[in-house]
């Protein structure tokens, strides 16, 4: 028995390392591909995910669109140029309704009191 066991175990350690060491690579390899600058790169960008999260989950989504469209009409951007991103954002229809009734009730106004 104490064989049979020994046996096992010869076969589990080295099997232990590679998981180990294929872990590490995926790990590397995957911060390397998300990141331009290689695996520094990948760790800055996680980073910035992270930033963008935390503004999404304080502020909400709607907010920060609002916003968006503040600054885009604030750049000069059309009303018609503005719906056609609105369409192209991917993201939900009952909020695209409310980014263009934001647009349609602040666009003709005075753009420095926009709210």
């Amino acid at each position: 028995m104490d064989k049979i066991v020994s046996k096992i175990v010869a076969l589990v350690v080295p099997g232990l390392v590679l998981f180990v060491a294929l872990s590490a690579t995926v790990i590397t390899t995957a911060l390397a591909a998300i990141g331009p600058f290689g695996i520094l790169g990948g760790i800055a960008f996680l980073g910035i995910i992270a930033l963008f999260s935390q503004a999404i989950t304080e502020f909400g989504f709607e907010r920060i669109y609002v916003q968006v469209i503040k600054e885009l009409i604030k750049k000069g951007e059309t009303k018609e140029s503005i719906l056609k991103k609105i369409d192209s954002y991917k993201i939900s229809k009952q909020l695209k309704l409310e980014l263009k009734y934001f647009l349609s009730e602040n666009c003709p106004k005075d753009l420095d009191n926009l709210e």
